[in-house]
Order: structure tokens, then C-alpha cells, then sequence
């Protein structure tokens, strides 16, 4: 893979206060998909909002809604 090609597909994610880069972006939807679907309440909308930030493709999701 090209370098902008990685660039391109890293996203940076705040939850929880951890801050964690991700060089695929699609591990960081899977990963934030999961961890929607095994959750609810408060949690679920934390998840939920860094997933949506992903799908939109922002650069940078964080955890506040």
C-alpha cells in the first residue's frame, strides 16, 4: 500500500479517554460496531458516536455526544 494511501485510512479515536490511532480505518468501524452491538445504555452511545465520526469519515472521533 502506498504511504498516502495509509495515510489516507488512519483515523485517530477518543474514548474513554484513550486515545488510540488506527491504520485501517474499516478495523476501527468492526472494532466500534462490536463494541456497539454488546452494549447499551450510556455506553452504547459513546461507541455509537465514534462509529458515526469513522463512517463520516473525520480524521478524529471522540466519545462526546
Amino acid at each position: 500500500m502506498y504511504e498516502a494511501q495509509k495515510e489516507n485510512d488512519r483515523v485517530t479515536t477518543v474514548c474513554y479517554g484513550k486515545t488510540r490511532v488506527w491504520d485501517s480505518r474499516e478495523e476501527a468501524e468492526r472494532y466500534f460496531l462490536e463494541a456497539m452491538a454488546n452494549t447499551d445504555g450510556s455506553e452504547r452511545s459513546r461507541y455509537t458516536s465514534v462509529y458515526l465520526g469513522i463512517k463520516s469519515g473525520l480524521d478524529l472521533c471522540t466519545d462526546e455526544y
